[in-house]
Protein backbone atom coordinates (compact mmCIF):
# COMPACT_ATOMS: atom_id res chain seq x y z
CA UNK A 1 0.00 0.00 0.00
CA UNK A 2 1.24 3.44 -0.93
CA UNK A 3 1.33 6.43 1.36
CA UNK A 4 0.18 9.67 -0.27
CA UNK A 5 1.77 13.04 0.32
CA UNK A 6 -0.34 15.17 2.67
CA UNK A 7 -1.00 18.89 2.66
CA UNK A 8 -2.81 21.43 4.82
CA UNK A 9 -5.92 23.24 3.51
CA UNK A 10 -4.07 26.42 2.46
CA UNK A 11 -1.47 24.32 0.61
CA UNK A 12 -4.30 22.46 -1.13
CA UNK A 13 -5.81 25.76 -2.28
CA UNK A 14 -2.45 26.83 -3.75
CA UNK A 15 -2.24 23.51 -5.63
CA UNK A 16 -5.78 23.94 -6.96
CA UNK A 17 -4.75 27.34 -8.29
CA UNK A 18 -1.89 25.52 -10.07
CA UNK A 19 -4.27 23.09 -11.77
CA UNK A 20 -5.01 20.31 -9.29
CA UNK A 21 -8.61 19.02 -9.00
CA UNK A 22 -10.13 18.58 -5.53
CA UNK A 23 -12.08 15.32 -5.11
CA UNK A 24 -14.26 15.37 -2.00
CA UNK A 25 -14.78 11.77 -0.88
CA UNK A 26 -17.50 12.49 1.71
CA UNK A 27 -21.06 11.29 1.14
CA UNK A 28 -23.50 13.30 -0.95
CA UNK A 29 -25.30 14.91 2.01
CA UNK A 30 -22.04 16.07 3.61
CA UNK A 31 -20.87 17.46 0.26
CA UNK A 32 -24.17 19.28 -0.31
CA UNK A 33 -23.96 20.99 3.09
CA UNK A 34 -20.60 22.57 2.20
CA UNK A 35 -17.45 21.73 0.28
CA UNK A 36 -14.36 23.39 -1.13
CA UNK A 37 -15.32 25.61 -4.07
CA UNK A 38 -14.93 23.76 -7.35
CA UNK A 39 -14.71 20.30 -5.75
CA UNK A 40 -15.93 17.10 -7.38
CA UNK A 41 -17.86 14.62 -5.21
CA UNK A 42 -16.96 10.93 -5.46
CA UNK A 43 -17.85 9.31 -2.12
CA UNK A 44 -15.59 6.52 -0.89
CA UNK A 45 -18.56 5.21 1.13
CA UNK A 46 -22.28 5.42 0.39
CA UNK A 47 -24.89 5.97 3.08
CA UNK A 48 -27.37 3.06 3.24
CA UNK A 49 -30.17 2.05 5.58
CA UNK A 50 -27.56 -0.08 7.38
CA UNK A 51 -24.96 2.69 7.68
CA UNK A 52 -21.99 3.54 5.48
CA UNK A 53 -21.00 0.91 2.91
CA UNK A 54 -17.90 0.95 0.67
CA UNK A 55 -18.58 2.52 -2.74
CA UNK A 56 -17.70 -0.29 -5.15
CA UNK A 57 -17.63 2.19 -8.04
CA UNK A 58 -15.22 4.67 -6.43
CA UNK A 59 -12.17 3.83 -8.57
CA UNK A 60 -14.29 3.40 -11.71
CA UNK A 61 -15.95 6.82 -11.38
CA UNK A 62 -12.70 8.63 -10.61
CA UNK A 63 -11.04 6.79 -13.52
CA UNK A 64 -13.77 7.82 -15.96
CA UNK A 65 -13.26 11.50 -15.20
CA UNK A 66 -9.55 11.76 -14.46
CA UNK A 67 -6.49 10.30 -16.18
CA UNK A 68 -4.19 8.10 -14.07
CA UNK A 69 -1.62 10.93 -14.10
CA UNK A 70 -4.14 13.70 -13.26
CA UNK A 71 -3.19 16.03 -10.42
CA UNK A 72 -5.69 15.15 -7.67
CA UNK A 73 -6.22 16.30 -4.11
CA UNK A 74 -8.56 14.15 -2.03
CA UNK A 75 -10.32 15.42 1.05
CA UNK A 76 -13.09 14.36 3.44
CA UNK A 77 -14.34 15.63 6.82
CA UNK A 78 -11.38 14.86 9.10
CA UNK A 79 -8.74 13.12 6.98
CA UNK A 80 -9.63 9.49 7.72
CA UNK A 81 -11.58 8.68 4.55
CA UNK A 82 -9.30 10.80 2.35
CA UNK A 83 -6.27 8.85 3.55
CA UNK A 84 -8.02 5.62 2.62
CA UNK A 85 -9.11 7.09 -0.74
CA UNK A 86 -5.58 8.28 -1.55
CA UNK A 87 -4.21 4.78 -0.88
CA UNK A 88 -6.91 3.14 -3.02
CA UNK A 89 -6.24 5.54 -5.90
CA UNK A 90 -2.47 5.05 -5.68
CA UNK A 91 -2.93 1.27 -5.60
CA UNK A 92 -5.17 1.58 -8.70
CA UNK A 93 -2.38 3.34 -10.61
CA UNK A 94 -3.10 7.02 -10.00
CA UNK A 95 0.33 8.61 -9.79
CA UNK A 96 -0.28 12.17 -8.57
CA UNK A 97 -2.63 11.99 -5.56
CA UNK A 98 -2.30 14.28 -2.54
CA UNK A 99 -4.29 13.90 0.69
CA UNK A 100 -5.68 17.11 2.23
CA UNK A 101 -5.21 15.66 5.69
CA UNK A 102 -7.22 18.08 7.86
CA UNK A 103 -10.37 17.59 5.81
CA UNK A 104 -13.26 20.01 5.65
CA UNK A 105 -14.02 20.05 9.39
CA UNK A 106 -10.50 19.75 10.82
CA UNK A 107 -8.70 16.90 12.55
CA UNK A 108 -7.04 16.11 15.86
CA UNK A 109 -3.58 14.67 16.37
CA UNK A 110 -2.95 11.87 18.91
CA UNK A 111 -2.52 14.52 21.63
CA UNK A 112 -5.89 16.14 20.92
CA UNK A 113 -4.48 19.23 19.21
CA UNK A 114 -6.85 20.42 16.47
CA UNK A 115 -5.64 21.18 12.96
CA UNK A 116 -8.11 23.50 11.24
CA UNK A 117 -9.90 22.11 8.21
CA UNK A 118 -10.86 23.82 4.98
CA UNK A 119 -13.92 25.53 6.51
CA UNK A 120 -12.14 26.84 9.63
CA UNK A 121 -9.26 28.12 7.49
CA UNK A 122 -11.65 30.58 5.81
CA UNK A 123 -11.08 29.12 2.35
CA UNK A 124 -13.68 29.35 -0.49
CA UNK A 125 -16.75 27.17 0.09
CA UNK A 126 -19.79 26.20 -1.97
CA UNK A 127 -23.01 24.52 -0.91
CA UNK A 128 -25.39 22.34 -2.90
CA UNK A 129 -24.67 19.98 -5.77
CA UNK A 130 -22.79 21.91 -8.49
CA UNK A 131 -23.68 21.02 -12.06
CA UNK A 132 -21.37 18.40 -13.50
CA UNK A 133 -19.45 17.89 -10.25
CA UNK A 134 -22.01 16.14 -8.03
CA UNK A 135 -21.68 12.39 -7.55
CA UNK A 136 -24.98 11.83 -9.35
CA UNK A 137 -23.74 13.75 -12.42
CA UNK A 138 -20.36 12.00 -12.40
CA UNK A 139 -22.01 8.60 -12.00
CA UNK A 140 -24.42 9.25 -14.91
CA UNK A 141 -21.49 10.19 -17.15
CA UNK A 142 -19.69 6.86 -16.59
Amino acid sequence: MSQAKTVKPDEALALIQEGYAYVDVRNQLEFEQGHPAGAYNVPITLQTDFGPEPNGQFIEVVGKHFARDAKLIVGCATGVRSGRAARLLADAGFTNVIDQKSGFNGSRDPFGQKSPGWRDSGLPIEVGQPEGKSYEALLEAT
